[in-house]
């Protein structure tokens, strides 16, 4: 049996209007190279100047993966060459990055488990290659975007783990507003390095690189294994090297020897000095950091009560977790509002592919809605038809209730009058009834009919339970 390490790096654009070193827009375009200046190309002469909100952005990323930052903001050059670095270096952290040693909480399959973070560091996105059987073309549309690639400790042990981590970490971007980590775009890319052992030592391990849905991170992590496994079984090394995952064949291949950080002879950024980070500006980012998933989990299930299902359907979405929390402050059962979201309101977003802040219905309007259900005023199943209504015509809960006349019938003299005239005219379904066969619907569906839909149903059925057994 093999132990099985993983460690994981994850490279994400940071939202920002400019590049990181340049005036450039950081905007996504399907324009080739539309967004770029000097500085992106490279051209002799060019000096880079430090994007601030890049670097707060990165910095709340680090505080909210309880990293230690740093009394300086300071870069450095990593040296190699390829295509798609037109400067033939690259602007990174190595030295000071904006957040060391820390750590994120994730779930897996019930359990909670810490991931470790080694570090975060904020670099420049590279250009972007298209490759074709006898020529390659260059959007440099991508080179210079901040780039944040946060960097795990080898404390992942398995798919599931992985993916957690990353679904976790996806989320802290979102929450926080530092990146849209769009892997559709390539906003966000993983590095996935794994190693095999038969104790708690570390293996050789493999690296593949640039790995761009969760979906390939996953089967690339289990094919990898598979190989390995495979290698060492039959008495043979595990190279360290680069390898390439291909999810069509379900192989990974070897790309290059694996270098190390000295091979890339970094040193200190000359065209950026330091610049000291005061201790005020750390406590106004904190500030700016929101409540994050898994914290709003923990408290949806030890406060509010609600499943872990729940919980992490409604945390998902920080729009639909804001939406949630502000029908608790209005009052509502948390238990009611959960049942709501979850399933009429994001089963209407879902089919009409919708934010929750596009859709008519406030917060306030849920809690009004709820407590008709609640006070009997209408039924649950009015209630649908309310909330589609209101959606439908832009109107109140209040004045649509109004309109249809939908108000519940809750008055115990009018429903046993109708009870009594539809039990009298089906003596027949009665003794049915005795006899064991389901006729009890019948007669609530008539009430239903005769009353439109008003009867308050939990009222009707206890009066015709009780008129059945007085004949």
């Amino acid at each position: 049996m093999y132990k099985v390490t993983i460690g994981l790096e994850v490279h994400c654009e940071v939202k920002t209007n400019s590049k990181n070193f340049s005036s450039s827009r950081n905007t996504y375009s399907e324009y080739p190279n539309e967004n770029i200046d000097t500085v992106d190309i490279g051209l002799p002469g060019i000096l880079p100047v430090a994007n601030k909100e890049a670097f707060r952005k990165s910095l709340m990323m680090a505080l909210a993966l309880n990293c230690k930052t740093p009394d300086v903001v300071m870069f450095d050059r990593k040296n190699y060459y390829y295509p798609d670095l037109p400067k033939g270096y690259q602007i990174t952290q190595m030295e000071k990055p904006v957040g060391v040693d820390g750590y994120v909480m994730i779930n897996v399959n019930g359990e909670d488990k810490k991931i470790g973070i080694h570090d975060i560091h904020l670099e420049e996105d590279t250009a972007s290659m298209e490759h074709f059987s006898d020529y390659s073309l260059i959007d440099y549309n991508r080179a210079g975007v901040p780039l944040l690639e946060t960097v795990t400790t080898p404390s992942i042990h398995s798919a599931d783990e992985a993916i957690a981590f990353l679904e976790t970490l996806k989320g802290i971007f979102l929450y926080t507003g530092v990146s849209e980590a769009r892997t559709d775009r390539g906003q966000m890319r993983v590095d996935v390095n794994i190693s095999l052992s038969k104790d708690d030592t570390l293996g050789t391990r493999t690296e593949m690189k640039n790995i761009n849905s969760f979906n390939n991170v996953r089967l690339a992590i289990e094919t990898e294994i598979k190989r390995q496994i495979e290698v060492l079984e039959r008495g043979g090394e595990i190279v360290q090297e680069t390898r390439r995952f291909d999810e069509e064949k379900m192989q990974t291949f070897s790309m290059r020897s694996k270098v190390d950080a000295v091979d890339y002879k970094y040193y200190i950024e000359p065209n950026i000095p330091p610049i000291k980070i005061e201790d005020s500006w750390i406590e106004e980012i904190k500030k700016d950091i929101p409540m994050l998933q898994y914290d709003r989990v923990q408290k949806y299930m030890n406060e509010y009560e609600l499943s872990r299902y729940d919980s992490e359907i409604i945390v998902k979405d920080k729009l639909v977790s804001d939406y949630f929390e502000k029908t608790i402050s209005l009052g509502c059962n948390p238990k009611s509002s959960a049942n709501w979201i979850t399933s009429v309101i994001l089963g209407h977003l879902n089919k009409n592919d919708l934010k929750i802040t596009e859709i008519y219905l406030t917060p306030k309007m849920l809690v009004e809605l709820i407590d008709m259900v609640d006070s009997g005023k209408i039924s649950s199943k009015q209630s649908k038809q309310v909330f589609a209504k209101c959606l439908e015509e832009n109107k109140e809960p209040s004045k649509v209730v109004k309109e249809l006349g939908m108000t519940q019938i809750t008055d115990d003299k009018t429903i046993r009058d109708i009870v009594v005239k539809v039990l009298d005219e089906h003596p027949d379904l009665i003794e049915d009834h005795r006899k064991g066969k389901n006729t009890f619907d019948f007669f609530v569906g008539q009430v239903m009919k005769a009353t439109r839909g008003q009867a308050n149903p939990g009222l009707t059925a206890n009066i015709i339970r009780e008129e059945i057994e007085k004949r």
